[in-house]
């Protein structure tokens, strides 16, 4: 089975910082596209990051730019989000996913995902 899950989430004061992991099952992650979404209460799964397979580069979201790092361990299976200076904003379910075609900001654009992992940045 093709599964992705996250872990690392948590409860973080403004300024803060984790590191998500979305650890891959069932498929080498070195021949997949990853990307990382978020759900803020009320709003709209948006796009945060993608690591691009055929590109070798990443891309983030203007939002987080600059304070969220995207990395991949493929000895490990495992691919990373690092999120640094974390503001209320911030707050949200936070999701791996996975495809063979390349980055998309659409997550029809995905066929395999994972849980997600709550991150609450305090007020």
């Amino acid at each position: 089975q093709l599964q992705l899950v996250e872990s690392g989430g948590g409860l973080v004061q403004p300024g803060g910082s984790l590191r998500l992991s979305c650890a891959a099952s069932g498929f080498s992650l070195n021949s997949y596209t990853i990307g990382w979404f978020r759900q803020a209460p009320g709003k709209e799964r948006e796009g945060v990051s993608c690591f691009n397979t055929n590109g070798g580069s990443v891309i983030y979201a203007d939002s987080v730019k600059g304070r969220f790092t995207m990395s991949r361990d493929n000895a490990k299976n495992t691919v990373y989000l690092q999120i640094n200076s974390l503001k209320p904003e911030d707050t949200g379910v936070y999701f791996c996913a996975a495809n063979l075609f390349g980055c998309s900001r659409s997550r029809d654009a995905y066929t395999s995902w994972g849980q997600g992992t709550q991150v609450t940045v305090s007020s």
